[in-house]
């Protein structure tokens, strides 16, 4: 007769299938969940939870882009590394062809990117059943992809902003760009950005209790998605704040420059990461001493983590060393020591962040500010 032990391990199995990661994931798995809930959009949910997983942790959504697979972007991409390295859950829904021919998230289906119905409403439901299964913190859920799943990551933060505190789109495209195949082409060439981009996101959702952050990354070589999106996608989410079109900061280093848009509490709002000849893909640091991620199809070497960059952004990883701060050179006005003060407030926000709730955050942030030690 079966013992309690193994009744028990069968009951916990079910409905669970498990995918080896064979590259940069250190040996780890993605587990198959079944049964997760309400799926309209017909799409598999794959996750990763680090073994002594503290609760109240984070949770990053992970959409990977056309022709990809869940798992292989979630381990390229270097999510898998900085999920074991930082304490935070990973969720990776994956399309299917039957969805899609080239296993593209359909951001431009109305019928997929709309609340409550088809892909969006999937993802949605996964976010709650990880929530659940883990112990997570509500307050801490993050979303970002590559391409199609960039462009999905901007829906997701579009019509479900309560769910989320920040996103981070890659070589994507703003919410609301098209409507069908033929309106999607001309918008990843560039050819549908308008000037009311704001409004979109504004009607996307009834009265939201938060408005995300958002970070861009995008090549200003990308002959797949033009760059241009990623000026749009800023000008979109500055709108939606309530900001001024232009960034408060400039800063480059090297062919790698990015602006900054603050809020009045000094936290990053938005932020727009341009690197010059980079292609259509996600950026990586995959060589040196500290490799994140692996170079593979439409993932490129670039000397930086985006993916890092982006945790970094989030709150969910420290700040960069001063080291390496300090290679950074501003462009245009602002004040040097109100640069370096909020740089020091971030530094201390950044290091709390994963270690504490949203509201408690809340009361740091403002206490900083009072200080004068962040923006």
């Amino acid at each position: 007769m079966r013992g309690l032990a193994e009744t028990i391990a069968e009951l916990g199995q079910r409905g669970k299938t498990r995918t080896r990661v064979s590259r940069g994931g250190e040996g780890a798995e993605l587990i198959e969940v079944k049964g997760f809930g309400f799926n309209p959009g017909a799409l598999k949910m794959l996750s990763y939870v680090p073994q002594r997983l503290a609760p109240g942790a984070a949770l990053v959504v992970v959409l990977h882009g056309c022709t990809q697979q869940a798992t292989a972007y979630a381990s390229d991409a270097g999510w898998i590394t900085l999920a074991e390295r930082f304490g935070f859950a990973l969720l990776a829904p994956e399309q299917n062809s039957a969805n899609n021919p080239n296993r593209c998230f359909n951001w431009f289906e109305p019928g997929d990117i709309s609340r409550d119905l088809g892909e969006a409403a999937s993802i949605q439901s996964m976010v709650k059943h990880m929530v659940r299964a883990h112990d997570l913190d509500c307050d801490r859920v993050f979303v970002t992809g590559l391409s199609a799943g960039g462009a999905m990551t901007a829906v997701m933060l579009s019509v479900y902003p309560e769910t989320f505190a920040a996103g981070a789109v890659v070589a994507g495209l703003p919410f609301g760009m098209a409507n069908n195949v033929q309106e999607a082409f001309a918008a990843m060439q560039g050819r549908r950005a308008g000037t009311a981009l704001g409004s979109l996101v504004d009607q996307a959702a009834p009265t939201p209790r938060r408005k995300p952050r958002l970070a861009i990354w995008h090549g200003q070589a990308d002959g797949t998605v033009a760059s241009s999106n990623a000026q749009a996608l800023a000008l979109q989410w500055t709108q939606y704040h309530q900001l001024p079109q232009q960034p408060g900061e400039v800063h480059t280093r090297g062919g790698w420059s990015r602006s900054v848009w603050r809020a009045e509490d000094g936290q990053a709002v938005v932020e727009m990461n341009l690197l010059s000849g980079l292609g259509h893909g996600t950026p990586l640091a995959a060589g040196g001493d500290d490799p994140i991620g692996e170079v593979a199809p439409f993932m490129l070497e670039a000397g930086v983590s985006s993916s890092l960059e982006i945790a970094r952004f989030w709150g969910l990883a420290p700040s960069e060393p001063a080291s390496q701060s300090e290679l950074w050179r501003e462009v245009g006005d602002g004040p040097e020591q109100a640069r370096a003060a909020g740089g020091l407030g971030q530094s201390i926000m950044a290091s709390v962040a994963p270690h504490v709730p949203a509201n408690i955050q809340r009361v740091i942030s403002t206490a900083l500010t009072s200080a004068g030690l962040m923006r």
